[in-house]
Formats: C-alpha cells, sequence, structure tokens
C-alpha cells in the first residue's frame, strides 16, 4: 500500500503557472492535483493520451475542442487525446478550483502548450 499526502509533495514548476502537484505516476496512468484561483487557468494545450477530470472543490469551466462547460464538485470529465483543452476559474469566483487529472497511459511524450 502507498498513501500520499497531498500536503507533503511539491509544486510543479509547469508552463501554466498555478499549483500543480504531481501525486503520482506509473506505467499505466498518472495523478496530478490542480488548484486554480480566481481568475486563474491552465494554458490551452493538447495532452498525448486520454484525460479525465474529477472536480475535488470549487466551481470552474472546461474547454475541449470548441465546446466550454461549467463544472462543479464531484463531475467527471473525459478528455480524449490529441484535443485542445484546458480549464479556468471565473475572476468574479469567490473560491478556489481544485481538481484532479488522471491521464492513461502515463504519457510517453510531452503536453504541448499552445
Amino acid at each position: 500500500m502507498k498513501i500520499i499526502e497531498l500536503e507533503s509533495v511539491k509544486s510543479a514548476d509547469t508552463p501554466h503557472k498555478v499549483l500543480v502537484r504531481k501525486m503520482l505516476s506509473f506505467e499505466h496512468a498518472s495523478i496530478v492535483h490542480i488548484e486554480l484561483k480566481p481568475g486563474e487557468s491552465l494554458k490551452k494545450h493538447i495532452t498525448p493520451v486520454d484525460a479525465c477530470f474529477y472536480v475535488i472543490e470549487g466551481n470552474g469551466s472546461v474547454e475541449i475542442g470548441d465546446e466550454i462547460k461549467k463544472v462543479k464538485k464531484d463531475d467527471l470529465i473525459f478528455s480524449p487525446a490529441k484535443i485542445v483543452h484546458r480549464l479556468f476559474n471565473s475572476e468574479n469566483s469567490k473560491a478556489n478550483f481544485k481538481f484532479l487529472v488522471i491521464k492513461t497511459p502515463t504519457p510517453e511524450s510531452e503536453t504541448k502548450v499552445l
């Protein structure tokens, strides 16, 4: 058994310049915790593998391809590989937007930031 405490994981330096914690990575999947403060967003990017986003806290929006949807706590969003996407928290929000990113399998190539 392996237990990973969120607070023990250091923030990763990414092009998105938001709080990103890489929780776990192995051959079949990688799991990342992301927190967006009001007004913050991920840059549009393309992931080489399928990804799911699970909302842990707050409300935000997800853009996948030409679709934008509002999401809330306990929503699960599927994003197919090689489709432009991003997540964002409204400037008008009063709370942080926290979610897990689960990529399957673990990418062998880098995410392409646009």
